[in-house]
């Protein structure tokens, strides 16, 4: 590989891997997800991190904004539609910190958990799912 002309993985690049991650689920989960509008940013807004608490950017890698599939009801009526956020430089941050996985394997982690939340998966679920989880 020539480093000279290497970038960072940008924007798009990050969505690609997570549209991937999307696709590879299994197919009782693939159509719901794909109800789900993914984001990828550089960093969680600034009100996004208050409303969690969180004071570093960095520490926040995605977030689900939404209500579980199991508190919905025809009743429901969404203001928003449900979304995945992912967070391309606290991705980066902890690929780089952790020095032993793959992007592409990071990121399909951070989709998993947080479709985790959309789905109101378990632990077990999640693990049957996503294989680094266990």
């Amino acid at each position: 590989m020539d480093w000279n002309k290497a970038t960072a993985p940008d924007i798009a690049d990050i969505e690609a891997m997570a549209q991937a991650a999307l696709e590879s689920l299994p197919e009782a989960f693939r159509g719901p997800a794909r109800d789900v509008v993914l984001r990828v940013e550089d960093f969680a807004s600034d009100a996004m991190l208050a409303e969690l608490a969180i004071e570093s950017p960095f520490e926040l890698t995605g977030l689900y904004e939404g209500v579980p599939l199991t508190q919905k009801s025809v009743a429901h009526q969404p203001k928003h539609p449900d979304a995945i956020w992912l967070f391309r430089r606290a991705i980066l941050e902890e690929w780089l910190e952790r020095g032993d996985v793959a992007l592409a394997d990071l990121v399909t982690h951070v989709v998993v958990h947080e479709l985790a939340h959309h789905f109101g998966w378990s632990d077990e679920d999640i693990a049957t799912v996503d294989q680094w989880w266990t």
